[in-house]
């Protein structure tokens, strides 16, 4: 996603490849500013499999994130994020709305304490849909089920499915109570 304008760090990355895109889902109101391009499959992640175990079900709730890019000392963005039973899960990152702050993903038990998700959105330059970014992240969910922890992989792609940038990082996660 993701993760979803990935923050600071995707704009460093994207600023040192001459691109200044901006993760995220679409904004309706730029739907008829930019018509959607023909573009190849995406290449996304083909990991979501069968479901293995029911334990990690801890994990189904909403959630207060915090996203650090490897070699970083602070975060460079937080999220809300609501993971289904039904194996969705959907996220609200700390990004400017216009670019776009709401993505969504799949996820999948690995086992008694870890899963894994598989987490997509758009990529916007200067407003107009510039390509698609693809986030995966595997998460070790507290005994207690009040917390979570995990790394992350977030690559950019253009339309043609060329690999803009590639963030590696971590999450660290708090229970929001119902």
């Amino acid at each position: 996603m993701k993760r979803m304008f990935i923050g600071t760090a995707m704009a460093a990355a994207l600023s040192l490849t001459g691109v200044a895109a901006h993760a995220s889902c679409t904004d309706p109101r730029a739907a008829q500013q930019s018509p959607l391009q023909k573009m190849t499959p995406l290449n996304l992640h083909q990991g979501i499999g069968p479901i293995f175990g029911q334990d990690a079900d801890r994990i189904v709730g909403t959630w207060q994130v915090a996203y650090t890019a490897d070699g970083a000392s602070a975060p460079y963005a937080q999220a809300f994020i609501q993971w289904h039973g039904d194996r969705t899960e959907w996220e609200n990152i700390t990004n400017p709305v216009l670019g776009g702050n709401i993505c969504m993903g799949s996820w999948k038990t690995v086992d008694q304490w870890h899963v894994f998700r598989n987490h997509v959105g758009w990529l916007f330059n200067n407003g107009m849909i510039a390509g698609y970014f693809n986030e995966t992240e595997t998460d070790e969910v507290a005994p207690n089920g009040n917390s979570y922890h995990g790394t992350n992989e977030t690559i950019g792609y253009d339309f043609a499915g060329d690999i803009l940038f590639d963030i590696k990082g971590t999450a660290v996660a708090t229970r929001i109570a119902p």
